[in-house]
């Protein structure tokens, strides 16, 4: 039995549609139980519906075989997962944003205060920049911090860009793309070899065609 952590959110209901058009989900699996563990013993699975960042720990020591999880987390967290499938769906990118007209001179001098929930990423971006950062990291409301003067910028995902525009903020850089990613536990891949490679044939035969977050004529940073 093939066990497979899901992340809760808006990943949750299109992960549960790609895994019955595999054929791998039955009824009883739906984005609208309560329950955190549904086992389908009639296709030899168990879901397990866990919070995102979450996932790649799960899989990452075995507790889950597979998880399905944004690439925004496996860039934050680096864990010793395979990485086999891009899903297509979920597309975002995770960017640097500001006050509108108001973009703070990157200076060395000065250090830039930057909110944000992915404090690893971050620094990483900014240290290959080359500029000094104090890193303020938060859990939710990213983008109230340049509004009250908590930072000078936010590193955060975006889809539409609606909500960064409801806060007078404006997208300044991308520094990736982001979308599910199918993730494998290292030594599940040699002990359930054919089954796991049996699902992700079949969750790649049924995918949606390569999605991406709308355009933004902004730098790109790492992918």
């Amino acid at each position: 039995m093939i066990t497979v952590a899901l992340s809760k959110g808006k990943l949750l209901e299109p992960a549960i549609a790609l895994f019955k058009k595999a054929g791998y989900a039955g009824k009883s699996v739906s984005a609208e139980s309560r329950r955190l563990i549904i086992e389908c013993p009639e296709k030899d699975l168990t879901f397990m519906i866990i919070r995102p960042s979450d996932v790649p720990t799960y899989v990452e020591y075995g507790a889950a075989d597979v998880g399905v999880v944004g690439k925004d987390m496996l860039l934050e967290q680096s864990l010793d997962v395979y990485e086999p499938l891009d899903l297509q769906f979920g597309g975002c990118r995770l960017s640097v944003a500001a006050k509108q007209g108001h973009a703070v001179r990157e200076r060395l001098s000065a250090k830039l205060r930057v909110a944000t929930k992915y404090p690893n990423v971050t620094e990483r971006y900014y240290n290959q920049k080359g500029i000094p950062v104090e890193i303020i990291k938060l859990y939710g409301s990213i983008e109230l911090a340049p509004v009250v003067d908590l930072a000078d910028r936010i590193v955060d995902l975006v889809s539409t860009g609606r909500t960064l525009k409801a806060h007078g903020l404006e997208e300044v850089e991308v520094i990736a793309e982001s979308t599910a990613r199918l993730i494998v536990n290292r030594a599940s891949l040699k002990m359930k070899h054919e089954e796991i490679a049996e699902l992700m044939a079949r969750l790649r035969r049924r995918r949606a065609r390569p999605q991406q977050s709308p355009r933004v004529n902004k730098k790109r940073g790492m992918r």
